[in-house]
């Protein structure tokens, strides 16, 4: 796809939509002198030059990676019209866009009915969830694992709703246990559930978390931000009739297409994900967006009620429900919509179409943690759930400083490879989640740090074996190192 013929593709849509209401004043106050234009964008240029190549698949660190050029295009040709999506008014045609896009997740996550829409992040939309769960079950806490993200017990504070952490099992997952003594007090009203949590990727199991939550009446959140798209991998499923989701039909298959193929996760968490009573997503992880494209849904569109307001100079000019009506964000882009809706047309949310840009990286997690789990150099630290891969240097026992101390040297030798640079991110885990996946494990310190892999990029399945090769050598030269550094230590004790 040529991106530079698509942008200007867009730029002329726009100059033609700009014509075609007639001719229109300039002001010299807006007038930028070529030659000041030039120099300034040099020197962003400059700047922007010292980004990390999030692009590239030896960038492999966080949840990093750039929007698909179709979406770049969307995006742009609905900002140069910059509508605001809180109102009809300042957004006609792209919140009908957007009302499109949320039907199309709305059905991807099986609900029959829905209200929602889409929000500037995850952490909004969970802050939303949270907001009508605590509207719904006044008086009662929130209850998440520990490995969900720090969303929600910030959000709780904020919304004043006693936070309750539940114990996860030694994959991550919410210690169902747990959560049953928990539930058992009457103290909790909601239980978030992670579709993927962002420092493992680990998938709580919402079947069982359903059937413990339903006969005590507690409402059940997924945040699915990270992971939600990877229901698309849950189960090989017939492609949709066109014309079951309005104004998302799909196109004609693109050439090569795989036919689809058998469940590369689970399916059981993600076939519970109908019986949710709200999910967040973000089309900006998984979904090929640029920042600013979350979501957020509720199962039962009568919640509605709880974002009652008014405004005086808004909601004027349609009967339509307005989408701030429905929404604590007040002006939000209503480019996020258009881009994801162009998105969508490409890449319809099938097994087939966007399935098939997660699918290579769900492989290549797979792939490697049999590569790590062969290695004599690396140890996995569990068995991927998603696309994120964990594991650390090897050690007969692991000894949890020489953990930490080789996981940092080899992400900061990593990124200063020159040709042969890796990007890497680390994790802290505590040293009672370390032995509980390693016993034999030397717990010298209180906490250590994991290496983390995020392979979000479809490119990462072609390029795995040399970022595997790459990432054992580092490990070489860090095990090398720790054990040279331990030897002085002995001696100097001696």
């Amino acid at each position: 796809m040529d991106l530079a013929h698509w942008l200007g593709r867009a730029v002329e849509q726009h100059e033609k939509w700009q014509d075609g209401h007639g001719p229109r004043p300039g002001h010299p106050a807006l007038d930028v002198a070529d030659a000041d234009l030039s120099a300034a964008f040099d020197a962003l240029a400059e700047r922007l030059d010292g980004s990390y190549p999030f692009f590239h698949p030896r960038y492999a660190g966080q949840m990093l990676k750039p929007p698909h050029p179709v979406a770049v295009t969307g995006y742009l040709a609905a900002m140069l019209v910059n509508p605001n999506n809180h109102a009809l008014d300042g957004g006609p045609t792209s919140s009908a866009l957007e009302e499109e896009v949320v039907e199309a997740l709305a059905a991807m996550f099986g609900y029959r009915e829905h209200l929602g829409h889409l929000t500037s992040s995850g952490t909004l939309g969970n802050l939303e969830a949270l907001f009508v769960a605590r509207e719904s079950h006044p008086g009662r806490g929130v209850a998440f694992s520990a490995e969900s993200h720090y969303t929600h017990a910030r959000m709780c504070h904020l919304l004043g709703v006693d936070a309750y952490t539940v114990p996860v099992d030694a994959r991550g997952r919410m210690d169902l246990d747990a959560l049953e003594r928990l539930l058992s007090t009457g103290a909790v009203g909601t239980v978030v559930a992670t579709m993927g949590t962002t420092g493992l990727g680990a998938v709580d199991p919402l079947h069982r978390i359903l059937e413990r939550t339903r006969p005590a009446g507690v409402r059940v959140h997924a945040d699915a931000a990270y992971g939600g798209f990877f229901t698309l991998l849950a189960e090989p499923e017939p492609e949709p009739e066109p014309g079951t989701v309005p104004g998302l039909e799909p196109g004609p298959e693109p050439r090569n297409a795989p036919a689809p193929g058998p469940a590369l996760v689970d399916p059981a968490p993600w076939r519970a994900l109908p019986s949710c009573d709200s999910v967040v997503v973000d089309p900006h992880k998984h979904g090929l967006q640029p920042y600013g494209c979350g979501a957020v849904l509720f199962r039962d569109p009568e919640v509605r009620r709880f974002y009652g307001h008014d405004s005086p100079y808004t909601y004027f000019t349609s009967a339509r429900p307005h989408l701030g009506e429905i929404s604590l964000e007040c002006s939000r882009s209503g480019a996020a919509a258009a881009a994801l809706w162009l998105t969508l047309r490409l890449f319809p949310l099938t097994r087939a179409g966007l399935g098939r840009v997660l699918a290579p990286g769900r492989r290549a997690a797979l792939r490697w943690a049999g590569l790590i789990g062969a290695s004599p150099r690396l140890d996995l630290y569990q068995p991927p759930d998603l696309d994120i891969v964990t594991y650390y240097p090897h050690g007969a026992p692991p000894v949890l400083s020489r953990v930490a101390a080789a996981s940092e040297e080899i992400m900061r030798e990593g990124m200063r490879g020159g040709d042969d640079a890796v990007f890497l991110s680390t994790s802290r885990v505590s040293a009672g989640a370390f032995t509980a996946r390693r016993p034999d494990a030397v717990a010298d310190a209180e906490d250590t740090r994991i290496l983390r892999s995020v392979l979000m990029k479809p490119e990462a399945e072609p390029y795995l074996d040399r970022l595997h090769a790459r990432v054992e050598a580092l490990a070489a030269g860090a095990l090398g190192a720790a054990r040279a550094g331990a030897a002085v230590g002995e001696a100097r004790r001696g």
